[in-house]
């Protein structure tokens, strides 16, 4: 509900000065050295801080996992690369490696997703969506998507703010006794320009603290072919045609510090720089077109993260403070009496904190806290400077069997916006969620899980005032979320001798969203200038199913889990279903959109990826299915994007060279070289190719 409020809000010099006092905290260290010996593992090994990976079985609530293996196999190079490997993920992509990409979880809308780096989150208080093809993987060691709430019980209220999760794990240095630097330098060179340097730094600074550097260069010409057709019906004249004006360069590096400063008590600290530009094609509409626009784009953030874990109490304490410039310049309009040059500069202090208290063995409770002021500056005459302060609060118990765990939450929004051309307005919203997991059978290690959030969204700066018709009519979104579902743990199905076996898992989750007041953006004319809409009511049903086969076989003897890597043959197939009726409900009356899929959402989804290792080389494989989809809310014949197969192949080996590693990928993308659309008349790129040359020291 949008009400008016008088006074200013006097929480934002407040948690300004706190943001700026947590990041010079003193903590005082005591001198006890981190329990357990350290293991020699080769860069580019899984090794998740904190100590445990997010469990897709064992979760009350569905959580997907792609670890830095499974990425490296499959050639993937940015974050959306990773993500659209998940269950119940809609990608929009508008093409080559360049195009802007953001994905959809259940039929909730982009920004209903919130992006977290080691646990904090990315803000865009502009557009609330988090541009995926603007962060690299670089060294994380996983990316995860968790629908609804994560299980953790020490974790941000943003974070439990979120209808869904994505999160991205930096990778800690790992050091045997007498070592103290890793390093690892890598070149991918590729079809259309591609070229990616790649160039990490692990120092440890002493028993307590280490740190590690990475940076990267990113570019490309994207001046991929393509075939235009002339009619919808794709049977008339058509030519072979080329994407102009399609060029992107990236630089993006980071500065990570984990400091232990005892067993139970940590402290990490990030900085994050992005700067890009990217020239914007347009969309292709019966000739090829030249574009004239592109942007440019800063990101600076500075995070530190402070937990503290003791036996009946645990804590934490975020900082952060991002700035991110964006400017749009049509190059064309300068030759008119109008000068086109979109400029928009955000600043946000982000404070948060949290508690758990261990009142018994099996009960738990905790509390959060997040406080932000966020300001976005623009060069428009109207509303040139909009600032919002989000208070946010959570209260949780949790009780925890060995064969049942129940968990509720209660979260506290509040939102004071203050805009020159509207005055100050607040938004305040109670979301609940409750959520169990049961092992029914003690002898059968399946479990049965439900859960219910309710997920309150406030519109955007760029919805709420500059790129929608008529101005200040939009309404925040609410979302009803429930999910049951069956999970199988990993379990050793077959094995014979010790020599071979055979492991799997699966998950299978069938969920009900309803959204009221659904946001749904469109772009207008390019991917940066969008009208939004509420369309009232949607309602979504669907299914997810992810399951996982490993067999192993040592020809060499003895156990295969425990069997040298260089001697191994392994093969692990992943597969994925989704199933997606989203559907507008909201006029019973209007026959065009009523009962209708809402745009871009398939129905129907999944794939199989293949990664076959022997001691000679390594080959994996990717299958992307993707069903019809609609560009508009009427699903009619002229709105319809046909399906499309994604194929894709990697071969792989590592050359052991003493103390360093060298190691060779060959990969071909859209291997049958199927022409596509993901977003209408953006067509993807075709047949490509990439070698990758890593060093590892």
């Amino acid at each position: 509900m949008k009400n008016r409020i008088s006074n200013k809000n006097i929480a934002t010099p407040v948690i300004v000065c706190l943001v700026w006092a947590v990041s010079f905290m003193p903590l005082s260290a005591q001198d006890t050295t981190r329990t357990g010996a350290s293991q020699k593992q080769h860069l580019g090994t899984v090794v998740v801080r904190g100590g445990t990976m997010p469990s897709a079985t064992l979760s009350q609530t569905p959580v997907q996992v792609v670890t830095i293996e499974k990425m490296e196999r499959s050639g993937a190079m940015l974050l959306s690369d990773a993500v659209k490997q998940m269950a119940g993920v809609t990608l929009k992509d508008y093409g080559g490696v360049g195009g802007m990409k953001t994905v959809s979880a259940r039929g909730l809308g982009s920004q209903f997703s919130t992006l977290t780096i080691d646990g904090v989150a990315v803000n865009d208080c502009q557009n609330g969506q988090v541009d995926l093809g603007r962060y690299m993987i670089g060294n994380s060691s996983m990316v995860s998507l968790t629908n609804g709430l994560q299980d953790e019980m020490l974790m941000s209220a943003r974070s439990s703010a979120a209808g869904n999760v994505i999160n991205m794990e930096t990778q800690e240095p790992r050091f045997l006794p007498g070592e103290h630097t890793h390093g690892s330098m890598g070149q991918e060179y590729g079809s259309f320009g591609l070229l990616s340097n790649a160039l990490l730094l692990e120092q440890r600074v002493d028993r307590k603290m280490s740190l590690s550097l990475w940076g990267n260069w990113l570019q490309s010409s994207g001046n991929y072919p393509f075939t235009l057709y002339y009619t919808a019906s794709h049977e008339d004249s058509s030519s072979v045609e080329h994407r102009q004006h399609s060029a992107m360069k990236m630089a993006t590096g980071d500065i990570n510090i984990f400091y232990n400063i005892s067993a139970s008590r940590m402290l990490t600290a990030k900085v994050h720089y992005v700067q890009g530009y990217h020239e914007l094609p347009g969309p292709v509409a019966y000739y090829a077109k030249r574009g004239t626009e592109d942007t440019r784009e800063k990101l600076f953030f500075s995070q530190v993260r402070y937990t503290s874990h003791h036996r009946l109490t645990s804590y934490q304490l975020i900082g952060k403070y991002q700035y991110t410039n964006d400017v749009y310049e049509d190059s064309a309009a300068r030759t008119l009496t109008r000068y086109l040059r979109n400029e928009y500069s955000q600043n946000e202090g982000y404070l948060s904190g949290s508690m758990v208290w261990h009142a018994t063995e099996r009960l738990s409770a905790s509390a959060s806290a997040d406080g932000s002021i966020g300001t976005l500056h623009s060069n428009l005459k109207r509303d040139s400077v909009v600032q919002r302060t989000t208070l946010l609060a959570t209260a949780s118990l949790r009780y925890r069997h060995p064969r049942a765990t129940i968990k509720g939450q209660l979260l506290a929004t509040l939102v004071g916006e203050d805009a020159s051309s509207d005055g100050e307005v607040s938004y305040r919203r109670l979301s609940p969620y409750a959520g169990i997991s049961l092992r029914p059978f003690k002898a059968i290690p399946l479990r049965l899980r439900y859960f219910y959030k309710s997920t309150y969204r406030v519109p955007n700066f760029n919805e709420m005032y500059y790129f929608v018709m008529p101005l200040d009519t939009l309404r925040p979104e609410h979302a009803n979320q429930h999910n049951i579902g069956i999970t199988l743990p990993p379990r050793t199905l077959y094995s014979r001798d010790s020599i071979t076996s055979f492991a799997g898992s699966a998950t299978i989750d069938g969920y009900r969203n309803i959204v009221s007041d659904k946001i749904i953006a469109v772009p207008r004319q390019n991917m940066f200038i969008w009208s939004t809409m509420n369309l009232g009511l949607v309602e979504v049903t669907g299914l997810d199913f992810s399951g996982i086969m490993e067999w192993k076989w040592n020809p060499a003897g003895g156990n295969a889990d425990d069997a040298d890597e260089r001697e191994l043959l392994s093969l692990n197939i992943t597969a994925t279903y989704s199933y997606q009726e989203a559907l507008d409900r909201t006029d019973p009356d209007d026959e065009k959109r009523y009962n209708n899929q809402i745009p871009y959402t398939p129905r129907h989804s999944g794939g199989v990826a293949l990664y076959l290792s022997t001691p000679w080389v390594n080959v994996g494989y990717n299958y992307m299915q993707v069903g019809e989809r609609y560009s508009m809310h009427q699903n009619s014949k002229e709105n319809r994007l046909e399906p499309y197969a994604d194929h894709s192949i990697a071969l792989d080996h590592t050359f052991h060279l003493g103390a360093i590693d060298l190691k060779l990928q060959a990969q071909a993308l859209n291997l049958l070289d199927k022409q596509y659309e993901i977003v209408r008349s953006y067509p993807m790129m075709g047949r490509n190719y990439r070698i990758k040359i890593t060093l590892t020291f």
